[in-house]
């Protein structure tokens, strides 16, 4: 009995054995194919910023590797005539911005701003007129000319424009032999930058876009080849754009306008502002302090119509579209011209 309960457990031990045994599984037999090998190309570099890291405030050209003296020193507003027994003028396609103003009789006057380009001379040099420290406030550098009127005069210097003139007593001004006064008196540019004390380097007066084919003008304007212009009977710029040069180039009377040296003056922005002109002590001023006032601004062989407004003898030059959005122009020179259509009779602009 106790040798037939042995073998029955023999038995169980092996059943159990058995079915703990893990069950043999043979792997599917299975062949890896790589997909084909992809060739990424490398990522695009980013466009290079339109916009230089430093710009002459008064013309937006990039100033990257400009000399950071020249950057900071100030702007000179030289007052200079423009009759036609003062042209042609020398030095004139230098300035950075121009502004060409109704004077006595409607014969024009030139503010002319130079700032990133500085020539030894410039001339001839006329007087001042009430308007000016309007005109130039807000460069903050010095007013340069010769002779005023003694109201006029006794008015600037109440402005806090720093005023240099011949009749000052102030140094920098020369004769020169080939032309008959007034007309002969040039100054000489480093003597007056060493009188201008410690005047900052301008503020910038208009908005620039970069590039330039984003100008207000060139994106929204009117296409045109001509601008005709009328100061008064003394007084006819007209500016030819030129696609070829991507400028103005500007005539008088028809004829081109060329300097002593030779280069035809030209501009890349031409800012038309109407101005009212009223009259001071007998003599015509053109009304700077204004809001929202009708111009018109050409860039690129294109013209549009714009506000422009001027808070303060110091305030910056605000031009608008005529909707109110902020105006830009593109780099390079700009000339301003101040054309009377209140107060005197005559003044236009038409644009062909």
């Amino acid at each position: 009995m106790r040798a037939r309960v042995g073998v029955v457990a023999a038995v169980a031990v092996a059943l159990a054995v058995t079915a703990c045994a893990p069950e043999e599984i043979t792997p599917a037999s299975v062949t890896f194919t790589p997909d084909p090998v992809v060739t990424r190309e490398p990522a695009a570099e980013p466009p290079e910023d339109p916009i230089p890291a430093v710009v002459w405030p008064l013309s937006g050209m990039d100033a990257t590797e400009a000399d950071p003296a020249l950057l900071a020193r100030p702007s000179l507003a030289i007052k200079i005539p423009n009759d036609s027994k003062s042209r042609p003028q020398k030095n004139l396609e230098h300035a950075d911005i121009v502004f060409e103003q109704y004077v006595e009789a409607g014969i024009p006057r030139l503010v002319a701003i130079f700032h990133s380009s500085q020539p030894d001379e410039v001339g001839p040099v006329r007087s001042m007129r009430e308007m000016d420290p309007n005109i130039v406030g807000s460069f903050q550098g010095p007013l340069v000319f010769s002779g005023a009127n003694w109201n006029v005069m006794s008015s600037a210097r109440n402005t806090g424009q720093l005023l240099i003139a011949q009749d000052l007593g102030d140094g920098g001004f020369f004769r020169t032999k080939d032309r008959y006064s007034p007309y002969n008196l040039y100054v000489d540019v480093a003597d007056i930058l060493a009188q201008a004390g410690d005047s900052p380097q301008p503020p910038q007066q208009f908005n620039y876009a970069y590039p330039s084919e984003l100008a207000t003008a060139f994106v929204e304007g009117t296409p045109a080849s001509h601008i005709d212009l009328r100061l008064s009977r003394y007084g006819e710029p007209g500016w030819d754009w030129q696609a070829d040069t991507g400028v103005w180039t500007r005539t008088e009377f028809g004829e081109p306008d060329i300097t002593v040296d030779g280069n035809h003056i030209s501009a890349t922005n031409v800012v038309v502002l109407f101005v009212r002109v009223y009259y001071h002590w007998g003599l015509p001023v053109s009304e700077m302090i204004v809001s929202n006032r009708a111009g018109y601004v050409a860039t690129g062989g294109k013209y549009l119509p714009i506000k422009w407004s001027k808070a303060d003898r110091t305030g910056k030059y605000v031009l608008t579209t005529e909707d109110g959005e902020p105006v830009s122009l593109a780099a390079g020179q700009t000339w301003v011209e101040l054309i009377p259509n209140e107060g005197v009779a005559g003044g236009h602009a038409k644009f062909s």
